[in-house]
């Protein structure tokens, strides 16, 4: 059988020519469809980092590369140009999404407004409302608007600003320079920001992302779909099951397995997938 760590470096760009451009780092989060910003130990997810880089990032002192500015810029401008959703999703880790998958994955109905059937904490609810009345906003400024100051209200508004990515009430959305420090991000409404069908099929959309997951893990197991995009264990388990029922998936010692890996054949092409948008600024 083909070797899984092989087969994954190739799917996950890792034998191919470094990415070096904002229009191929979109290309590379179009085909695989999801990734992490960074690498983390313990966590095997695609990530942008290492389409980029050769180098491993075995300490704090490696997040002061070339390589490491160039995706720092990169995270905030691809979701202002429409071209992949960015917050703390995947895991609960900075990460990536295709537009086409959020629209598989995004759990409401489109509205810029869905977020107040959410279930959202006070806190992160009063995000989402001033963004919803105001536009987007940087961090600095909801921090203002919130009269975040300390240490320990820094840290909660980060968990919150989490909460909110985490439910994909909010995606970043460029960022923002003011003085001589870092740019601080910028927040937007996902449902503002893409452009999320108001009439969708659910049934459909919860087997397309599994199918979208599998052929970028390969190989995986219930809990592997539950801890990536936060399923129950029932649904990801029903999920992958309804790919072996519609010959879409193999059952395999190791959990499901992509009909792609270890076939030598191409892989099949993903319902609802679609090239990367322009590159134009919107």
């Amino acid at each position: 059988m083909e070797d899984l760590a092989q087969a994954r470096a190739e799917r996950w760009w890792l034998t191919k020519r470094k990415v070096g451009s904002l229009s191929r780092a979109a290309a590379f989060i179009d085909d695989v469809g999801f990734a992490l910003l960074f690498p983390k130990k313990g966590v095997v997810l695609p990530t942008l980092y290492e389409a980029v880089s050769d180098q491993p990032l075995s300490g704090i002192e490696d997040y002061w590369s070339a390589d490491v500015d160039r995706i720092w810029g990169w995270k905030d401008e691809l979701p202002r140009r429409g071209l992949a959703w960015y917050g703390r999703f995947l895991r609960g880790r900075p990460s990536f999404l295709a537009p086409p998958l959020l629209v598989d994955l995004y759990p409401r109905t489109g509205r810029p407004d869905d977020f107040e059937d959410a279930g959202l904490s006070p806190a992160a609810h009063r995000i989402a409302r001033i963004l919803l009345r105001s536009g987007p906003q940087s961090t600095a400024a909801l921090r203002e608007a919130l009269d975040v100051e300390g240490r320990r209200a820094s840290d909660a508004f980060s968990r919150t600003v989490g909460e909110l990515t985490r439910a994909l009430v909010v995606t970043h959305f460029g960022a923002e320079k003011a003085g001589a420090g870092w740019p601080t991000p910028i927040l937007e409404l996902t449902a503002r920001a893409f452009e999320i069908p108001r009439r969708r099929n659910a049934t459909a959309a919860r087997p397309r992302a599994a199918r979208r997951f599998l052929d970028t893990m390969l190989e995986a197991r219930p809990p592997d779909l539950v801890s990536a995009f936060g399923w129950g264990t029932d649904g990801a388990r029903d999920a992958l099951e309804d790919l072996v029922a519609s010959g879409h998936a193999l059952r395999s010692d190791r959990g499901y397995r992509s009909l792609s890996f270890g076939s030598g054949s191409p892989r099949p092409a993903l319902l609802g997938s679609a090239p990367p948008r322009s590159l134009e600024i919107r």
